[in-house]
């Protein structure tokens, strides 16, 4: 809505696989990676965490929006919005670089984590509620062939 660009790669219909494929890719090439994930999502699929701990990528940022509900499907509350604190997991699962902040210091953080070139996990608190935005009408294949020709003419 704001900054289409071919390096977004928009994940439709896959909650939980953000943290992973952007892990993955950041793995595969030495462009920086940031992967926006939210609290819900990365609580879908638990193990991206481990995962993240143990296959470190300097190149690799993961902010995850924390409102503590699952947004895109009509704000349920999540176990992040209750006792369980995803900063704490991250640093249990073994991530080196876990930043917590508020939405207002979120800009900051992620520009210091970009400059920092360290894989940096940031949970981002905010309060719950989506803005209204317009469905992604793009097709996935689409999505899928400008983000893989735009990386093939920066990685070349």
């Amino acid at each position: 809505m704001l900054d289409d660009q071919s390096t977004n790669f928009y994940m439709l219909g896959t909650m939980g696989l953000a943290s992973s494929i952007g892990l993955g890719l950041a793995l595969s090439q030495k462009q920086k990676v940031i992967s926006i994930d939210g609290d819900g999502s990365v609580l879908t699929n638990f193990g991206t965490l481990p995962t993240i701990a143990n296959n470190v990528a300097d190149n690799f940022i993961l902010l995850i929006i924390d409102n503590g509900s699952y947004g895109s499907t009509g704000d349920q509350p999540t176990y992040a919005g209750k006792k369980t604190s995803l900063t704490a997991v991250a640093t249990a699962c073994g991530c080196d670089n876990v930043v917590e902040c508020q939405a207002e210091d979120a800009v900051q953080v992620v520009q210091a984590a970009i400059d920092s070139n360290k894989m940096t996990i940031i949970v981002c608190k905010c309060e719950s509620g989506n803005v209204k935005v317009p469905v992604i009408q793009m097709d996935p294949v689409v999505i899928r062939d400008r983000f893989m020709t735009e990386l093939s003419k920066r990685n070349s």
